[in-house]
This record gives structure tokens, C-alpha cells and sequence, in this order.
């Protein structure tokens, strides 16, 4: 039976000038709740979790585990390029009471694959606790490997992979030799834009940065695409897809925090050294706001 399956937002940390907005945060909570999101992912790069301090993450954990109060899954982003503190970070997420861990592979240090599988080996036997293993070649510089991903599945609480390296060979791969042999383990897009192909593959849904914006929609999407209503699926893919590519015209979180604004979520400035996006790209995407159906300047959301 796999536990995480389904459309997970993860979640902008929102900011009043330089301080984290929790009553924003517990208003974007309640959002994506109410529009059946199927769970929430906690610090992880949307979050702006570097520029966080340890105070900062704890509250936000805390924040966000009293406001769904066990209705969702809550999944934290507990990784770094130290497993020592990873361990460290896991173990903190799971004493304040969320149900799992995502964990990215090790950034800057890029090690090889041997390094990678003996990182979450010692991350499990550590901590008895939930792990999804977060695949994004793109910011860490190194791929976990199928081969390699094929180990760590192996391993004790590893309940699947947030699957972003934006090859479909490769996640057709993933779906073919570990997914379909564990039957615990989940394949998550970590791309708005694969979500789609991924769960029509045999993959499970996606960890989404847009569904901060529409998380109705992005539901709908993916359990249409689950349960083999592709037409419906394609539908609603079309109209996601400007969405998608709109949200990393700039660096991630910019503009999907630009959008929130826009319609009147909760979401301020990102930190440094992000950077406010520019004149030119906010009218593109107010231009793609209003295409969407999306109602800049006056709110409402899909």
C-alpha cells in the first residue's frame, strides 16, 4: 500500500517585510486544505529553506502540524550535503510530528553513488522514520542512479522518490525497476510539467510548486490521472502547463510567490539573495494569470 500518492504542495514560507508570516502561513495551510490538497511538503527549496534560521524552521514545522492537526501528510525537507546533520534534522521533524522526511541528495560535495546509498543508509538506521529520497541532478550536481535508487529502496522506512531529474527514460525507469517491485514505494514528479507523463507512466502524483497557487486543479489532475481519466487529465494539464512554465521563468520560489500576490495569498518578498522578479516578467505573468482564468490585482484562485 502506498502511503504518499496523490497532489503535494510544497509550500512557499511567506514573509511580512524581513519576518516569516505565520498567520499567512496558517491561511495558505487552510487554503490548500480546503481545496483537497493531498498533502503538504515543509522546507524544502520553495521554501527558501536555506535562508531560514533553526528557530525559524522549528516554528514553521510547528506551525503547519497544529494547523492540518493529522488531516493530510506532512512531509519536511530534513536534507543537506552532511548526513550528520541531516540525522540531526530528520530527528527534529519527527519529534515535532510530521509523518515523513524528504530528503535531498547531497548538494556541493557531489558524491558518487557508493556515497549516496551509504548517506541513506545511515540516515535510516538512525532514525526509524519515513524517508522520500529527492533526486534533482539540476541543484546538487550528481543523479542517484536507478541502479543506485534500486539499494536505497531496499532499506528500512524509504517509502519512495521525488523524482525531478527531467528525463523521462529515467523515471520510466524508476516506475519499471523499483516502483513496481516494492509495493510501499511511491514516484512522485518533482516537475509541474512532468506531473502528467509521470503518473500516466505508473508513477504516483507530484510534489507541486504551482498548486501553492491552484491546488484544486492539480488534485484534480492527478487523481483523474490515476484513476485513467486521461481526457480529463489533458484538460487540465493544458490549462496548468503556461502555469508551470511561467513559475521558473525566474528562480523558484519568485515567481510562484509573485503569483500568490498577485491573487491575494499570502506570500511577501523572497529573501536573499533571491531577488524580486522583474518589471518585464511580472507583466508576463499577470498576462498568464488572467489566461489561466486567474484574476490578478482582485484575487481568486482556481
Amino acid at each position: 500500500m502506498r502511503e504518499f500518492r496523490g497532489a503535494f504542495t510544497a509550500l512557499i514560507t511567506p514573509f511580512k517585510g524581513e519576518e516569516v508570516d505565520y498567520e499567512g502561513l496558517r491561511k495558505n495551510v487552510c487554503f490548500q486544505i480546503e481545496n483537497r490538497i493531498d498533502g503538504l511538503v515543509v522546507l524544502g527549496t520553495t521554501a527558501e529553506t536555506p535562508t531560514l534560521t533553526e528557530s525559524e524552521k522549528e516554528k514553521i514545522i510547528e506551525t503547519v502540524c497544529e494547523e492540518v492537526s493529522g488531516r493530510i501528510p506532512i512531509i519536511v525537507g530534513t536534507g543537506s550535503y552532511s548526513t550528520q546533520v541531516t540525522i540531526e534534522q530528520t530527528r527534529r521533524a519527527k519529534a515535532l510530528g510530521a509523518d515523513a522526511a524528504l530528503i535531498v541528495a547531497p548538494y556541493y560535495n557531489k558524491p558518487g553513488q557508493e556515497g549516496l546509498f551509504r548517506h541513506f543508509e545511515a540516515i535510516t538506521r538512525a532514525v526509524e522514520y519515513p524517508v522520500i529520497v529527492y533526486n534533482i541532478q539540476s541543484r546538487t550536481g550528481v543523479n542517484i542512479e536507478t541502479s543506485t535508487l534500486e539499494r536505497i529502496a531496499a532499506l528500512p522506512f524509504v517509502m519512495g522518490v521525488k523524482e525531478a531529474s527531467g528525463a523521462i527514460s529515467q523515471v520510466s525507469d524508476v516506475i519499471h525497476r523499483v516502483r513496481n517491485i516494492y509495493d510501499h514505494f511511491s514516484v512522485l514528479s518533482g516537475d509541474d510539467g512532468m506531473a502528467l507523463p509521470l503518473t500516466a507512466l505508473g508513477g504516483d502524483g507530484v510534489i507541486s510548486v504551482i498548486s501553492n497557487l491552484v491546488p484544486g486543479l492539480v488534485g484534480s489532475m492527478i487523481r483523474n490521472a490515476i484513476n485513467g481519466n486521461y481526457e480529463k487529465a489533458r484538460q487540465e494539464n493544458s490549462r496548468l502547463f503556461p502555469l508551470a512554465r511561467a513559475a521558473f521563468i525566474e528562480t523558484n520560489p519568485v515567481p510562484i510567490k509573485k503569483a500568490m500576490e498577485f491573487c491575494g495569498l499570502p506570500a511577501g518578498q523572497v529573501r536573499l539573495p533571491l531577488w524580486p522578479m522583474s518589471a518585464s516578467h511580472e507583466s508576463y505573468l499577470e498576462n498568464v494569470l488572467r489566461e489561466a482564468g486567474l484574476n490578478p490585482q482582485k484575487g481568486g484562485v482556481l
